[in-house]
């Protein structure tokens, strides 16, 4: 009877640590990140508005198709706010925490969301707007601005849709003139960074050590 309860209490230790995995396997998936704004913040595509200062949760849609598509949830994740087209944007160098940019505003109106970067990643998402409010964003920074060049109803436009980028000038130019979308050759020489993913090869570890230590634990008492 002692023997069956000390190989149950270890499959139990084993069974709880092997939990913790796939919720960890997901949040790198679709890269699930808590944000809180202290100010509003505008943001683009199906859904598009002003979200005022609060918390929300970032994540990649679950989709078959290969294009970039962001959703924002309340804070509860019982509501969408709006999902967004992305496109890949590339950073030199990976941080340990969240990132993310915004497009220069004039003084009064609310930030305009331009990149997210999950923390350990070089590949970030970079938010296209609306022909219209890409115009504006790009006279005000006087840079260009990816945008969609039609309009765009629902998620299925979002898989389709052609992305360009958009000069203060309105001139449209292809969006890989203006977004750095791979990694310069002469910088990955020269630095050093994170992967791209992560491994779990330290929490299956971490899964055995707890499992012979419940054992050892046991037999000590058994002793």
């Amino acid at each position: 009877m002692k023997l069956f309860t000390k190989w149950f209490i270890i499959v139990c230790v084993f069974m709880v640590c092997l939990a913790i995995l796939p919720s960890a396997l997901a949040d790198d998936w679709n890269k699930k990140t808590k944000v809180t704004f202290s100010s509003p913040v505008e943001v683009p595509g199906v859904g598009a508005q002003v979200l005022p200062a609060g918390t929300y949760w970032f994540k990649l849609l679950d989709s078959a198709s290969d294009r970039h598509i962001v959703q924002i949830f309340n804070e509860k994740q019982d509501h969408i706010f709006t999902t967004i087209l992305a496109i890949p944007n590339y950073r030199l160098r990976a941080t340990g925490k969240t990132v993310m940019t915004f497009k220069e505003r004039a003084e009064g109106e609310p930030q305009a969301i331009r990149t997210w970067f999950y923390p350990g990643r070089q590949w970030g998402e970079e938010f296209v707007y609306p022909k219209e409010k890409a115009l504006a964003l790009a006279k005000t920074i006087n840079e260009p601005v990816p945008f969609t060049p039609v309009e765009v109803a629902t998620i299925d436009d979002l898989k389709t849709v052609p992305v360009l980028a958009l000069k203060p000038t309105g001139e449209e130019v292809p969006v890989a003139e203006v977004v750095q979308t791979a990694p310069v050759e002469n910088a990955k020489l020269e630095e050093k960074t994170l992967p791209a993913t992560a491994s779990y090869m330290p929490l299956l570890a971490c899964v055995g050590l707890l499992s012979l230590g419940a054992a050892g634990l046991l037999s000590k008492h058994s002793a």
